[in-house]
């Protein structure tokens, strides 16, 4: 059930309970055990009540113990989601995922955007001006940079209010696409293009 808020959307206890498959008695047991270990917060709209996961640092545990889950499970070839789309990029509740997480996080420590913490520098705002972000803009009480263990690729993404500025960004500008339904988040033809000349892979 919480795997299913990772999107960043929320759910009734309902859709909860066909999500896990379990009787809605059932859901709504473990779901109240959930909401009062800090876990999931609920929000009442008119007559029905909405879960969603409590905040950004909830779903980082969560990709954390995927990752875990991964290693101490049935083994695999190779950890993480099976479908290639999740791989390449997917939304970690607020922020980008995946090997195309995994890349952007690396090329701004290359770049020296980045540096352990992690934190900012003063080149942030250079390397973000293909998608015309000026980060000293963002505010608010969340950590400006947080990183994130990356579930399928084993190295770190970019979470906190830059990861999350980041990806609205990217949909802004039509870099990408979110999948209905779905964590998988889709780069357009020119948006793919845009995302590799301002975070180059190795």
């Amino acid at each position: 059930m919480l795997s299913a808020l990772m999107d960043g959307g929320a759910l009734t206890a309902s859709e909860l309970a066909l999500e896990a498959g379990v009787t809605p008695q059932t859901a709504s047991t473990h779901l109240a055990k959930l909401e009062s270990g800090g876990l999931l917060a609920r929000r009442k709209q008119g007559r029905h009540a909405y879960l969603r996961l409590a905040s950004p640092q909830v779903a980082g545990v969560l990709e954390g113990l995927m990752s875990l889950s991964a290693e101490v499970g049935p083994k695999r070839a190779r950890p993480g989601p099976k479908d290639a789309a999740m791989r390449d990029a997917r939304v970690c509740y607020d922020h980008l995922a995946g090997r195309r997480g995994v890349q952007m996080y690396r090329s701004l420590m290359r770049k020296g955007a980045l540096v352990e913490g992690p934190e900012a520098t003063a080149r942030m705002g250079a390397a973000l001006v293909p998608l015309e972000l000026d980060p000293d803009t963002l505010s608010g009480r969340a950590p400006l940079c947080r990183d994130c263990l990356d579930w399928s690729e084993r190295r770190s993404h970019l979470a906190g209010r830059l990861g999350r500025a980041i990806l609205a960004q990217m949909e802004a500008q039509g870099w990408v696409r979110r999948e209905q339904g779905s964590r998988v988040v889709r780069f357009t033809t020119h948006g793919a293009l845009a995302f590799d000349a301002a975070f180059p892979p190795t």
